[in-house]
């Protein structure tokens, strides 16, 4: 995941919350089958857009406050960032198609 940046508490606040452009958070864990299978379409969306879209990832397993400060009860839960803001939540896994067509209204 070359492409795909890991936050944890110490950093989300730069990385996410400060980002000059809108961040899709990915809540996940390495024993989620489901996680796994979306990475790669994570991954391939980095690629394809740069510069309108961040994506960073943040492990259940190793990181206690965010998912529970943002409310993450199931995996993956992807949460779009916006000026410091929460905008849009997906659970489960998506195409890359249909993921654009969630977040292209933010981007």
């Amino acid at each position: 995941m070359a492409n795909l940046k890991s936050v944890d508490s110490n950093n989300f606040e730069t990385e996410v919350l400060q980002a000059p452009v809108p961040v899709l958070v990915d809540f996940w864990a390495s024993w989620c089958p489901p996680c796994r299978a979306l990475a790669p379409t994570l991954e391939e969306l980095a690629v394809d857009e740069p510069t309108r879209l961040r994506i960073v990832k943040v492990s259940v397993e190793e990181e206690r406050e965010l998912p529970e400060k943002f409310g993450v009860r199931n995996i993956p839960t992807l949460i779009l960032f916006k000026g410091g803001e929460a905008v849009a939540r997906m659970v489960g896994n998506r195409t890359k198609k249909a993921l654009l067509r969630e977040i292209e209204a933010y981007l």
